[in-house]
């Protein structure tokens, strides 16, 4: 019997250019993964926090010329009620790693109600559970849960302690100013608070919105300071209220 033995060719090297492009992806990795785990946290807030959220606002009024021209005033008086659609949160400055980064805790557990007596304003709770407050890091949150001790304060809440004139709002077609006196209570401590809130008109509701300034140290708190991170002494409440019957 007689044959051919076939021997293997050896493979052709790859292009030069296809060498150096494997070798600038492997060190890329490399350097990626080196500073992820030296310099994490300044990686983190340089290149991958996300923009903080805006401000919760009023939302703007797709026509308010229709606004305007609402057919007669808004009945005020009596009893209205926190309801679906509400949010409420936090907004507080960090330095990561030398890098600012503010950071905003949300959650729409927010219940209360609010009482107007000829034209005024004279009774108002809002109470945010705070143990539902997310930001975009489940291990800050957890900090923060931690710190505000949750399990025994479940709860911020915002009651009024001054009536206020909101007759204003019956005819507005456009947001309202309120400078609305009263006491904050955060981590089982009340605090005198002046919540700076625009309310208006909307679908025969109301519509509030606005912030409550916060200094930690007044509700019994203590900034972190963790050698990588440091924390702004104060910060703000925020709150979007749609307020039904």
């Amino acid at each position: 019997m007689s044959g051919t033995i076939e021997t293997e060719r050896p493979q052709a090297a790859p292009p030069e250019h296809v060498v150096r492009r494997r070798v600038l992806v492997t060190l890329s990795v490399v350097l990626v993964v080196v500073g992820l785990f030296a310099g994490g946290p300044w990686v983190y807030a340089r290149l991958f926090a996300p923009d903080a959220r805006a401000p919760l606002a009023l939302p703007e009024q797709a026509q308010p010329e229709a606004v305007l021209v609402a057919p007669g005033p808004l009945d005020l008086e009596g009893a209205w009620r926190v309801g679906e659609g509400s949010e409420a949160g936090y907004r507080l400055g960090e330095v990561l790693s030398g890098q600012p980064v503010t950071v905003v805790g949300r959650t729409d557990q927010v219940t209360g109600s609010i009482t107007i007596t000829d034209g005024v304003l004279t009774a108002a709770e809002v109470v945010v559970d705070v143990a539902a407050v997310e930001t975009d890091e489940s291990a800050r949150d957890a900090y923060f849960r931690r710190a505000l001790d949750t399990s025994t304060h479940p709860q911020a809440v915002f009651r009024l302690t001054e009536p206020v004139d909101v007759a204003a709002l019956a005819d507005a077609g456009e947001g309202v100013p309120v400078e609305a006196p009263g006491v904050l209570v955060l981590h089982g401590v009340e605090r005198p608070v002046t919540a700076s809130l625009v309310a208006q008109r909307a679908d025969g509701g109301l519509e509030v919105a606005g912030t409550v300034p916060v200094v930690l140290a007044d509700h019994g708190l203590t900034p972190p300071e963790l050698g990588f991170v440091t924390v702004d002494p104060q910060g703000t409440v925020e709150v979007l209220l749609r307020l039904a019957r």
